[in-house]
């Protein structure tokens, strides 16, 4: 079956399903009160915000159905969970379905992405397995073809090509994309030696590396090393016009947190690193005058009249008010869509407000 990869890809959540979650079971002191009775606006034809209390959220489209699938980073960082609805507002007030609850010696289950790969529902995710922070890249994969009501498999730790030692191995692992392109299928994902840096292979099946990994990028950029952190991540696939984009978020993750974007001729060689171009400016970034603070870790989907629209987590306040001060326990990072236009060069446009934009159509968008 062929299906429609409708995004490619730490939390957001309705309100009508905050039920299951305290405050006292997040053990956390963020105002979460605001997230749970704050009302979405409508921005544009969608809800604004469209899920509270997910990072790095996953909105993936089934060409064959129309049905979207809805996942991201749960606060409590130890369960996956997926929704489902058929429409993009539809996410909003549908109820999450736990499919995945990690054992008590896994720890921050980050990131989860849903994809229809090889004929396989998969979902990726990084987790720490052996110890507090040795965080890799793991997969789920669905035992039939309905995600909502099939049981999923623990498959594991992604497998690498033979003699690779480096790839999903050596230091912090996360944020692992697929995408294809000319009937070969690739993973982009983070990992830190050092820095946060993205790397690509191709891939020999949905749990399995085929070529060893390519560096293709690392934060060059003043702005992808501010507020301490020197961070490529969150990588995100997007076609369009002949061209393949890859957005993914930059620099640490709080008001500085930002999004960056490379782009390659989709006849050429992705495993080429000369092939590639990297914008030397963000592509989206904070915006005080909306109260837009940290936007990144994206995905792209079509949208409910086939418009392209892009997925993104950001807070409403520049400064964190919980965890102490570390921004990966003040879950007030919600989910947001909005609208991508394109301009005369081809060259996506991220803009928050939809009246300055019009539509041209979702094209070619992961097809």
């Amino acid at each position: 079956m062929k299906r429609f990869l409708g995004l490619v890809g730490a939390v957001a959540f309705c309100a009508a399903a905050l039920a299951g979650v305290s405050a006292a079971e997040i053990k956390e002191e963020t105002p979460l009160a605001q997230a749970e009775t704050a009302s979405s606006e409508v921005n544009g034809d969608y809800l604004s915000p469209l899920v509270t209390l997910r990072a790095d959220p996953y909105l993936y489209k089934d060409s064959e159905t129309g049905t979207y699938y809805f996942t991201g980073s749960h606060p409590l960082y130890d369960r996956i969970e997926l929704t489902s609805a058929d429409s993009v507002n539809g996410i909003a007030a549908a109820t999450p379905k736990t499919i995945w609850t990690a054992p008590s010696t896994t720890h921050h289950v980050w990131a989860p992405e849903i994809h229809y790969v090889m004929g396989k529902w998969v979902i990726y995710y990084a987790a720490s397995e052996n110890g507090d922070w040795d965080i890799k890249c793991y997969a789920l994969q669905c035992k039939g073809d309905d995600p909502m009501h099939d049981d999923w498999e623990y498959m594991g730790k992604i497998k690498v090509a033979e003699g690779d030692s480096f790839s999903n191995n050596s230091g912090m692992c996360l944020d692992m994309t697929v995408f294809e392109n000319a009937g070969k299928w690739y993973a982009i994902w983070a990992q830190k030696p050092n820095s946060s840096n993205l790397y690509l292979a191709e891939m020999e099946d949905p749990l399995t590396l085929k070529t060893k990994s390519m560096l293709l990028t690392r934060p060059d950029y003043d702005w992808e090393r501010a507020g301490g952190q020197s961070v490529n991540e969150g990588p995100a696939v997007m076609k369009h016009g002949g061209k393949i984009f890859v957005t993914y978020s930059a620099a640490a993750t709080n008001a500085a947190y930002c999004m960056g974007m490379l782009e390659i001729d989709a006849c050429d060689d992705p495993l080429e690193k000369s092939n590639w171009t990297k914008s030397p400016e963000p592509v989206f970034r904070t915006d005080a005058s909306r109260k837009i603070y940290g936007p990144g870790h994206n995905c792209f989907v079509e949208g409910d009249k086939g418009e392209l629209l892009c997925m993104l987590h950001f807070r409403d306040y520049p400064n964190i008010q919980g965890g102490d001060g570390n921004s990966l326990y003040d879950y007030n990072r919600h989910a947001h869509v909005m609208k991508v236009d394109f301009d005369r060069n081809g060259k996506p446009i991220f803009d928050f407000d939809p009246d300055e934009l019009y539509n041209t159509g979702f094209t070619d968008h992961q097809k």
